[in-house]
C-alpha cells in the first residue's frame, strides 16, 4: 500500500478565543512588566540611598504614598479577575476606563529622567502603552450578539 503525499501542510488549530481571556493576559503582561521596571528601577545608581533617605519619586516616603504605590499595582492586578469574571457590559467599560488611566499614569514613571535612561524609561513605557492600546482595542471592538427578531406582539390564547 502505498502513502498519498499532499502538499498541503496540516494546519494548525486556531480557535477564537474569548476577549475576557484576551483581556486578562494583557493585563497580566502588564502586570509583570509593571512590576518589573519597579525592581530594575533599584538597580539605578543612588536609587536605594534614595529609599534609605526615606524619598521616592522626591516625595517623602509615607503611609500615603505606600497606599497610593499598593493602589497603583493592585488595580492593573485585580482587572485580570475582574476581566474575566464581571459581566460584558461591565467588563467593556471598565477595561476601558482603567486603561486610558494608566496609560498617562504609565507615562509618568518618565518624567524628570535623564536622557542616559531613555532606553530603559522609552521600552518599558512603550511596551506598558501597547498593551493598554490593545486593552482599549479589544474591549472597544467587543463582539456584540445578534439582536433576535421580534416574535408575535401577542399570542391569542382563545384559538
Amino acid at each position: 500500500m502505498s502513502e498519498i503525499r499532499t502538499n498541503t501542510p496540516n494546519r494548525l488549530d486556531n480557535p477564537p478565543i474569548p476577549v475576557q481571556a484576551k483581556l486578562a493576559a494583557a493585563w497580566t503582561s502588564f502586570m509583570f512588566l509593571y512590576i518589573y521596571v519597579d525592581y530594575f528601577h533599584l538597580y539605578k545608581p543612588g536609587a536605594i540611598d534614595e529609599i534609605r533617605g526615606g524619598v521616592v519619586f522626591e516625595f517623602d516616603i509615607s503611609v500615603t504614598l505606600l497606599t497610593i504605590f499598593t493602589a497603583s499595582v493592585a488595580i492593573p492586578a485585580l482587572m485580570v479577575m475582574l476581566s474575566m469574571t464581571l459581566p460584558a457590559r461591565v467588563n467593556r467599560a471598565t477595561n476601558l476606563v482603567v486603561a486610558l488611566l494608566y496609560i498617562p499614569f504609565s507615562v509618568f514613571n518618565a518624567v524628570g529622567e535623564s536622557w542616559d535612561w531613555a532606553s530603559f524609561y522609552g521600552l518599558s513605557i512603550g511596551i506598558e502603552v501597547l498593551l493598554l492600546a490593545f486593552i482599549l482595542r479589544s474591549a472597544r471592538k467587543w463582539p456584540r450578539t445578534p439582536a433576535v427578531p421580534a416574535g408575535p406582539a401577542t399570542t391569542d390564547l382563545r384559538q
